[in-house]
């Protein structure tokens, strides 16, 4: 899994010139980043993060500058573990775009119950605070792109 981690304020990544630890701020994922210590320029997550816990999802969710993908799996599900590198693929593509993040319905069942999700794997879009989509099933990464991209077009003007 992804060597990036969340907690409630932001995306912890390290910095690619210096190594140290920066917290990308989920209000302001989708402006550029300096590391804090050497000034380094700090990439953006291009991979799928893990979700640890309630708080920090609720944290993520209600304050993230970008919409948000979530995928509901679980470590048994065959299909789950199918759709894994095809979320790692549309991540790569969608820096700054959108933030993709996993829920491990085992490791984190409030989350799964509070969602009612009854089928893995359940990817759903959450954008200003609020789940816009869901649909449940594995697909390719062209799937993934074309369900995220057709369901941010229709959302509403701020």
């Amino acid at each position: 899994m992804s060597a990036l981690k969340l907690d409630t304020g932001g995306v912890l990544v390290q910095c690619a010139s210096c190594g140290k630890t920066n917290r990308l701020r989920y209000g302001t994922l989708d402006y550029a980043t300096r590391c804090g210590s050497c000034r380094g320029a700090l990439r953006p997550p291009a991979e799928p993060v893990e979700v640890s816990d309630a708080a920090t999802f609720d944290a993520l969710i209600t304050t993230s500058s970008l919409p948000v993908v979530v995928d509901f799996w679980a470590p048994w599900c065959g299909p789950c573990r199918m759709m894994a590198p095809e979320l790692d693929k549309v991540a790569k593509g969608a820096v700054s775009e959108w933030l993709i993040v996993k829920v491990n319905t085992d490791a984190v069942p409030e989350l799964g119950e509070r969602f009612q999700i009854r089928s893995i794997p359940t990817l759903a879009i959450f954008h200003g605070g609020r789940e816009i989509h869901r649909a449940a099933g594995a697909r390719s990464a062209g799937d993934i792109r074309s369900l995220v991209a057709m369901n941010l077009d229709r959302r509403p003007a701020a």
